[in-house]
């Protein structure tokens, strides 16, 4: 079966799934190649050795890229982000047709949603399906970041979601709430299917403590609480800058915050003038550097804002955590706080709630030892049964096969 993968994101991006995604495909025996931009995310400055061009041709882990130019963009700017992803949804459905042979199924990464445009174009110029894979339910999202505001262009991008998926073949989401979601919107149950993210493990072992990283870092002695990943509106990490505040009488606690974002300018500036000395930035790190971060930690944080949408959203920095072995604390609600619940990985409190993250870090702090190496471990449990890459890519695989097969 010859695969188009089509994504705005694609590594040296933070979007290792796709990558793993082409590979083990790749491995199963399909032609697959993948159509996406030039990396400038998250900090929309493009990444070294790259420069805007007509057409980059790369192969990345044995997998074919095609980049096409876009206009790199990252901020909290709403018109740079439509340029940002109008600009890619355009040269892709311009130029894919000359840089990618007619596949037999497209699969289709959102967000954002404009790539929609592009599969319809390309998917009506070939005459074949596409799968779309919800990864953030627009215009939910929209709204819920800030990122527009307008009620008119809401109504209108939620059309243009209507849209989209009348037109896809199949949809793939995330998480149960997103499928309650599409089908409250009135799309047909048969035509959505729920497929989680899965967890990648190196070699099947964890990294090994490093007392020397540890040290280099400032996180040898101390309770380290770590938040790894983008640092944006939907964050709401304000909160743990808050938390941070309530915490100074236990000096051994410190909030560890890994990554980059619009709003980490603003979280640097609040934690300086709150003179805060239990919580440090550590910046942005390769995907391959992380386990060896989580080894560092004895509690991963995971927190999103009090929105209804971020109810029915699964990070993929949870099933990520799970992975690592350590203990969870989920300042989240909704099927998120579900499944740390249900795997026994850690512990849940309401999110943009200081005083409850406060009371949470206090309660895994106190925590014997031996009983928080067991969340880990239960985490990790987790990781191996229920989000395996084989098994959930193949059920992936499973879907496009049967799109592919359909007049």
């Amino acid at each position: 079966m010859k695969i188009l993968i089509l994504t705005q994101w694609y590594p040296p991006e933070p979007a290792l799934l796709l990558q793993e995604l082409a590979q083990t495909l790749l491995a199963r025996g399909h032609d697959v190649t993948v159509l996406t931009g030039f990396p400038n995310y998250p900090s929309g400055m493009l990444y070294p050795g790259y420069h805007i061009r007509l057409h980059q041709h790369e192969v990345l882990a044995g997998v074919p890229v095609e980049r096409v130019p876009l206009y790199p963009e990252h901020s909290r700017s709403t018109v740079g982000r439509v340029f940002n992803y109008v600009s890619f949804a355009l040269s892709s459905a311009v130029l894919g047709p000359f840089l990618v042979k007619r596949p037999d199924v497209i699969f289709v990464y959102h967000p954002p949603l404009t790539i929609g445009l592009s599969a319809i174009l390309l998917g009506g110029l070939w005459r074949v399906p596409f799968v779309y894979q919800i990864q953030d339910m627009w215009p939910e999202t929209l709204r819920a970041t800030g990122v527009l505001r307008n009620k008119r262009l809401l109504d209108w991008v939620s059309s243009f979601a209507q849209f989209v998926y009348s037109r896809a073949s199949r949809i793939l989401v995330i998480s149960p709430g997103f499928r309650r979601n599409l089908l409250s919107k009135g799309v047909s149950a048969e035509k959505v299917d729920v497929v989680s993210n899965w967890v990648e493990f190196e070699d099947g072992s964890l990294a090994q403590f490093d007392s020397g990283l540890a040290t280099d870092l400032g996180l040898l002695g101390r309770f380290n609480i770590m938040f790894a990943g983008n640092m944006g509106e939907a964050q709401g990490l304000e909160t743990v800058v808050e938390a941070a505040g309530l915490l100074q009488d236990l000096p051994e606690i410190q909030f560890v915050l890994v990554g980059d974002g619009v709003a980490l300018s603003r979280l640097k500036l609040a934690v300086q003038d709150r003179n805060l000395p239990n919580v440090r930035f550590l910046g942005r790190y390769p995907q391959q550097m992380m386990p060896s971060l989580y080894s560092l930690t004895d509690v991963l944080l995971v927190h999103l804002k009090k929105e209804p949408l971020f109810e029915i959203t699964i990070p993929h920095k949870v099933l990520t955590y799970l992975g690592a072995g350590r203990p969870i604390l989920a300042a989240v609600a909704g099927d998120a706080a579900s499944l740390v619940i249900e795997a026994g990985a850690g512990l849940v409190c309401p999110p943009e709630n200081p005083q409850a993250l406060c009371e949470a870090v206090r309660r895994l702090y106190l925590m014997p030892l031996e009983e928080r190496r067991t969340l880990g471990k239960h985490g990790l449990q987790a990781a191996h049964t229920r989000f395996s890459r084989n098994e959930l890519v193949g059920q992936i695989e499973a879907v496009l096969q049967a799109a592919a097969r359909r007049p």
